[in-house]
């Protein structure tokens, strides 16, 4: 698989086969996130994987799921995430720039999932205080995300926007994501209206 061909592959996965991932792979996973760019190279960003059966529920409990297609968007028993990978960013090393670090970090993990047959979700609405507490992170982190994995049990297509951005699954449980076009979004040289 090509670079072009990988990314043109990612789209977020949210029903998973209950296949645990071996550990040596979500090392894997977050040795890729630790390779990407970093601003000035502070690198502020630390890694913390959650795989242990135990708690994968708790953690499950804790994340908002596809507000769009609500509730068909959340993963069912039989469905949900085998493991997770929690992006933290150090306060002692925080910068105006971290959140570009993470943003970068986070894509190699999705991709890099991609190559092992994983699928990802990469969540934001997270319910920081109680993983926090739950999974004893101490204070010196900013939880930023988390990137939920497992294999994938789910089909989901690009196609291009067509009046909306809205994701959205078929009748036959396929999730389509519009993305704009790349001629409503590439400007060359000046941004005059015209494309």
């Amino acid at each position: 698989m090509t670079i072009k061909e990988a990314i043109r592959m990612r789209r977020t996965i949210r029903k998973y086969k209950q296949e645990r991932i071996p550990l040596e792979v979500l090392k894997e996973l977050v040795d890729g996130a630790r390779l990407a760019p970093s601003a000035t190279n502070r690198q502020p960003l630390e890694y913390l994987i959650v795989e242990d059966p135990s708690l994968l529920e708790p953690v499950f409990s804790t994340l908002g799921w596809a507000g769009y297609i609500r509730p068909y968007g959340t993963p069912k028993e039989g469905e949900k995430p085998t493991a997770y990978i929690v992006v933290l960013i150090n306060r002692e090393l925080d910068s105006a720039w971290a959140k570009h670090d993470v943003g970068a970090a986070v894509e190699n993990i999705l991709l890099g999932a991609l190559e092992y047959g994983i699928g990802s979700c990469w969540i934001g609405s997270v319910d920081r205080d109680r993983l926090r507490e739950m999974l004893q992170i101490p204070d010196k982190y900013i939880i930023d995300c988390v990137v939920a994995l497992g294999y994938a049990a789910e089909k989901s297509v690009v196609e291009d926007e067509q009046g909306s951005i809205r994701y959205y699954k078929d009748e036959n449980g396929v999730l389509h994501v519009p993305k704009r076009r790349l001629k409503d979004i590439m400007h060359v040289n000046r941004i005059n209206g015209d494309k």
